[in-house]
């Protein structure tokens, strides 16, 4: 047992206050950081934040209510979350090249709704809006309502479809952002998977979009944002980029000139977990002219702040400014690259072929599988990913074609490209000894499969082996 330090009696100290109280929470606790202590954890949105940002989230700060911005606040005794949004809202432009910097949203949907609200309220003119805008709410007639709701709700956006790689928050059904906006999609070239730039021009010209939409969650290449703003400013939209998931690759300078989104967009939106290393939140960037209406975030659509959670967030983009977040940013893509080459080199499928940045898809109709019986066996094997959506997908949203792999987390841990190429192999066993489940009525299955359980454990035992050499928060023992 390592010698007590700071950061394990501050852990220790919280479970033991929390197990005082109720004891099952503070064993969910420590099971948790045991189950990721020993599984492979490939899931491309999920990280490991630093102790100082974990921390940072449990104190005083969750006490506070603070509506407004900084200096403006509906309540009273601020002054001390002043203090930390301030700080946030300082390192992200620092950090990012940001002209404004608004750290309140609580996730990155939050973000985009922001987003989206100040873009409206910055494009649409109307005497009901114009009202709202200045707070007049209580001089709003029935007849400026429903004008309102016709100006905002006949708008249109342009995104990445959902099975190239774009997020529901694009403009999808399921979404509140497809009740919100008359949505069009532009896809990937079937041949290369990847963006064809002219037919998104077209699709352009064609839509004449209030808002062209770039970012993705599951497109494993690069995204040229100034052609995308030539585009938007072709047709006179709004350019938003959603970088939620590659925000700590912009900010480790690993995205540069035409690939970094933020001189290019009037707009960016993030979540700050993901590649960016910090806690679970959101976060917009934004150009001067859409500021006053980006920092109106709450109320519009957002609830009080989170200040302990902006507190966290000051924290782990202080972090992302140091020196040694550029190295970590570079080593994702790396890691990325190496373990899509040997999942290539064992005869696997990838969406385009490969990836440039912290993300690859396998495509798994290649072993005879649907995502989701993937998924779940590689979770059998100690192996944790996502199933996702391919283009052109036969098997749909729920049971998909493939397998979203991500390298954040295990970066995180230090592992290099050498045991990239040991993840891929181990990735490769479990889905060629898978093989899809039947129903009870004998027809085919999408999502029973049947594994080995004894190449599961051998798997899973491995996974734990490979990991032995890259302890998780190893200063912190709860022993």
């Amino acid at each position: 047992m390592s010698s007590p330090n700071a950061e394990s009696t501050a852990f220790r100290s919280a479970l033991e206050v929390i197990r005082a109280v109720e004891p099952r929470v503070a064993d969910a606790i420590g099971a948790e950081l045991a189950d990721q202590r020993e599984s492979l954890k490939l899931i491309a949105s999920e990280n490991y934040a630093s102790p100082a940002t974990l921390l940072a989230m449990g104190n005083w700060f969750s006490d506070k209510y603070a509506e407004g911005t900084v200096g403006r606040r509906f309540y009273a005794g601020c002054q001390n979350v002043d203090t930390v949004e301030a700080l946030a809202a300082e390192h992200a432009r620092e950090l990012f090249g940001a002209a404004h910097a608004y750290v309140q949203p609580h996730s990155g949907i939050d973000a985009n709704l922001v987003a989206f609200w100040a873009i409206l309220a910055d494009r649409v003119e109307s005497p009901a809006l114009k009202k709202a805008q200045v707070r007049q709410v209580n001089d709003l007639t029935e007849a400026d309502w429903f004008a309102l709701r016709r100006e905002l709700g006949n708008q249109r956006m342009l995104g990445m479809s959902l099975d190239a790689g774009g997020h529901l928050t694009h403009g999808f059904r399921p979404n509140i952002s497809g009740k919100m906006f008359d949505q069009r999609s532009y896809g990937t070239d079937p041949a290369t998977g990847l963006i064809d730039y002219d037919r998104v021009a077209e699709a352009a010209r064609e839509f004449k979009p209030l808002i062209l939409v770039a970012g993705y969650s599951a497109y494993p290449r690069k995204v040229n944002f100034r052609i995308m703003r030539e585009i938007a400013d072709s047709v006179g939209a709004t350019f938003m980029v959603d970088m939620a998931h590659f925000a700590g690759l912009v900010a480790g300078k690993v995205f540069t000139g035409d690939f970094d989104p933020v001189p290019h967009a009037h707009i960016v939106t993030t979540t700050t977990h993901k590649s960016l290393r910090g806690p679970r939140g959101g976060m917009v960037l934004c150009q001067p002219e859409l500021a006053d209406q980006v920092d109106r975030g709450c109320p519009m659509v957002l609830g009080g702040p989170l200040p302990h959670v902006m507190a966290a967030k000051a924290v782990a983009l202080a972090e992302a400014r140091r020196p040694d977040f550029a190295d970590y940013a570079s080593r994702i893509v790396a890691n990325a690259q190496a373990l899509a080459e040997g999942l290539l080199r064992r005869g696997a499928t990838l969406v385009t072929g490969g990836t440039d940045n912290h993300l690859a898809i396998i495509d798994v109709t290649s072993y005879g599988l649907t995502g989701r019986q993937a998924e779940q066996a590689l979770l059998d094997s100690g192996i944790v990913t996502n199933r996702n959506s391919v283009p052109q997908d036969p098997n749909g949203a729920w049971y998909t074609s493939g397998i979203r792999i991500g390298t954040p987390a295990l970066t995180t841990r230090g592992l290099g490209t050498a045991e990239m190429d040991q993840t891929a192999e181990l990735i490769h066993t479990v889905l060629s000894q898978t093989t899809p489940g039947a129903n009870a009525d004998g027809t085919p299955s999408k999502a029973k499969y049947v594994l080995d359980p004894a190449v599961a454990d051998k798997v899973s035992r491995q996974a734990a082996e490979l990991l032995t050499g890259f302890p998780l928060y190893g200063s912190v023992d709860l022993t």
